[in-house]
């Protein structure tokens, strides 16, 4: 399974990675969910890179051009509600796909807030048999969220391939999803690659919670 971690290029990702990243940054939350939605620009532009092309005529009021477009379906799925920005910056650039949501929320199982288990409550997507899906969710703390919502998805039927898209994830999460997600028709993005997780299952560096960083704290 190939794994693209767009943290390894020196390229303008880095400084709104960095900005979201800065407590001293994180109280701006329009700035927050703008550099999310940023984010999900660049990686949708480097994931297109990877897409098969076919070659389209197009009428210009002085002849035709030939120019090579995407030929396949897209459906971008998110995971609710820290995906929304996320979101919002690939369908700026895959401006045509289908979209796809699930909710995924974790809930601590003992007292200690050591433990968690992720529950699934919501879904609405098209068909996604045959076609493109983009898996957008900013935090790949265990991979626990994502298997849900991918297997979510394939309630509503079997895509041709699967791309997983966060904007920081864990390494332990990246070989979780790994073992759980088709080798050969799977890629993993990832603007940053972190080293560990805490003891409350939060990302070390990481940033916080993206959720509340995007939309406020909830109860």
């Amino acid at each position: 399974m190939k794994v693209v971690n767009l943290s390894e290029q020196n390229t303008v990702l880095n400084k709104f990675l960095q900005e979201i990243r800065d407590k001293d940054y994180q109280g701006n939350r329009l700035l927050f969910r703008n550099n999310i939605k940023r984010i999900g620009h660049i990686m949708a532009y480097e994931l297109s890179k990877t897409l098969p092309y076919t070659a389209t005529d197009v009428q210009t009021p002085l002849g035709i051009s030939r120019i090579n477009l995407p030929s396949e379906d897209i459906v971008i799925g998110t995971i609710l509600r820290a995906g929304l920005p996320f979101h919002e910056g690939f369908l700026d650039v895959f401006d045509h796909a289908s979209n796809a949501f699930v909710s995924a929320y974790r809930n601590y199982t003992n007292d200690s807030h050591t433990e968690i288990a992720v529950n699934i409550e919501y879904l609405a997507s098209p068909t996604i048999t045959g076609k493109t899906l983009i898996i957008a969710d900013p935090m790949l703390a265990t991979g626990g969220s994502m298997e849900l919502g991918y297997q979510a998805f394939l309630t509503k039927g079997t895509p041709a391939y699967v791309h997983v898209v966060c904007v920081i994830a864990t390494q332990e999460a990246v070989d979780y999803i790994k073992s759980v997600m088709p080798e050969d028709k799977t890629t993993i993005w990832c603007a940053a690659i972190d080293p560990i997780l805490n003891e409350h299952k939060y990302i070390v560096p990481g940033l916080g919670d993206a959720g509340d960083l995007c939309f406020g704290e909830k109860n």
